[in-house]
């Protein structure tokens, strides 16, 4: 909501958490086309809530000061501009941008790694901007999502990250679910990035922070995914060394005559 002290205990927040980027988004309310934002007081949100090249800086600075990395969003090529003319080198494409053909070739050839958020899109849809990915000269990463907010556990459909790994890059999940489960069982699919909402309090205004997780809940998902991560350990397919002493001392222990 344009408050950078709100936004400084956040990024504190979120780090204490486990946390290892926090993300912003970027857009200009002068380019915002006519809308029912009009009418429901979204646009008087957009305006208050909009970040320039001073805040965007300054949330740099308290990324830094809190040891987590700095990414953010940008609807629209000249905000892509903007962060790119910030030095950075990594910039999210979110879902409404899918179709926006002229941000993903620029992303695609000014930055060093791109995340490209996969949701509410089409199968072709996703194949052109691949395409243009491709041509770029960017790593990227295509992130799983189901655009709704929040998303039902029945609908955030995991199952379609196998599909996004046949384009043979990275994949990530952007996660709206309220869960702190959903994000583990994500990364035994191969995910390498989860993204989730977080927020400091329930109770703050706007509707992401209806549905995004508090510290609290935000460490479990943490601890979660890590207990997933440690799971998926690739050791072989013979018996590991912590199975010695079964198989030393209790092979045959009550039926031994089957082993003569």
């Amino acid at each position: 909501m344009g408050d950078m002290n709100l936004a400084e205990d956040m990024i504190a927040a979120a780090s204490k958490a486990g946390a290892d980027f926090v993300k912003f988004q970027y857009w200009d309310p002068d380019y915002l086309t006519e809308g029912p934002w009009d009418d429901d007081g979204r646009r008087e949100i957009y305006n208050k809530a909009a970040l320039n090249k001073e805040k965007i800086l300054l949330l740099i600075k308290l990324s830094e000061k809190y040891n987590v990395e700095f990414l953010i969003s940008a609807f629209g090529t000249l905000g892509a501009e903007l962060i790119h003319n910030l030095g950075q080198d990594k910039i999210k494409i979110p879902s409404s941008e899918t179709t926006n053909l002229k941000l993903i070739k620029f992303c695609a050839n000014n930055f060093d790694k791109v995340l490209f958020s996969a949701g509410a899109s089409t199968e072709d849809e996703i194949n052109e901007a691949v395409e243009i990915l491709e041509r770029g000269s960017c790593k990227y990463i295509l992130m799983h999502c189901v655009s709704a907010y929040p998303c039902d556990d029945d609908r955030i459909n995991l199952k379609r990250i196998t599909w996004l790994k046949n384009f043979n890059v990275s994949v990530g999940l952007s996660d709206h679910t309220l869960s702190t489960i959903v994000p583990a069982l994500a990364v035994p699919l191969g995910v390498e990035i989860i993204e989730k909402h977080f927020t400091t309090s329930h109770n703050l205004p706007g509707r992401d922070n209806k549905f995004a997780l508090e510290p609290d809940k935000f460490c479990e998902m943490v601890t979660n995914i890590n207990t997933a991560e440690k799971a998926i350990i690739d050791h072989g397919i013979n018996f590991q060394d912590i199975e010695k002493d079964t198989v030393k001392n209790y092979r045959g222990r009550w039926e031994s005559h089957d082993y003569e």
